[in-house]
């Protein structure tokens, strides 16, 4: 089974205008989770930003770091949540984030493609992955328990004032 889960934790929630169209792009390979490189993984992400018009991401070794805790916790628990382990503001400021967050989750996709692919489905997941007003992004990924076996968190980050700017 496959899930993607979405959360937002902004300065500013809703007013976020929905991209129009789910166009399908999705980046060639199946890279599993003993392929996964920073490079690889900066590549994939950019590569679908790009492809939807947007700016491409700066990796980030705190939000990185937020994700993968997150990904571990989940993977030993065998549970997709946003809330294991704490908040998503709690998590990233555990981490040495303290910018404006969004995150997704997903659990079943046994490829970073595959996980991307899911985000891109789904309105939600589309919006943040490809939100104008995020600047960076930190992914992991963790195999465990549970009917997922298999665990994926991005979360995006950036500046307060990207959210703020304009209201």
């Amino acid at each position: 089974m496959r899930h993607i889960i979405s959360r937002r934790n902004l300065l500013v929630l809703g007013g976020g205008a929905l991209l129009a169209g789910c166009a399908s792009y999705v980046p060639d390979g199946r890279t599993t989770l003993p392929q996964l490189s920073r490079e690889t993984i900066i590549a994939k992400i950019n590569g679908v930003r790009a492809d939807n018009g947007r700016k491409p991401l700066a990796y980030n070794a705190a939000l990185e770091r937020a994700a993968r805790t997150h990904v571990n916790l989940m993977a030993e628990r065998g549970e997709l949540s946003h809330t294991v382990g704490g908040t998503l503001r709690e998590r990233v400021n555990a981490a040495g984030y303290f910018g404006a967050v969004g995150e997704n989750l997903a659990g079943g996709q046994r490829t970073l493609e595959g996980a991307i692919q899911g985000w891109m489905e789904s309105a939600g997941h589309r919006s943040t992955l490809l939100s104008a007003r995020f600047s960076e992004f930190g992914l992991a990924a963790a195999s465990g328990g549970g009917e997922y076996g298999t665990y994926w968190a991005i979360i995006l980050g950036g500046t307060f004032e990207a959210w703020t700017a304009g209201r």
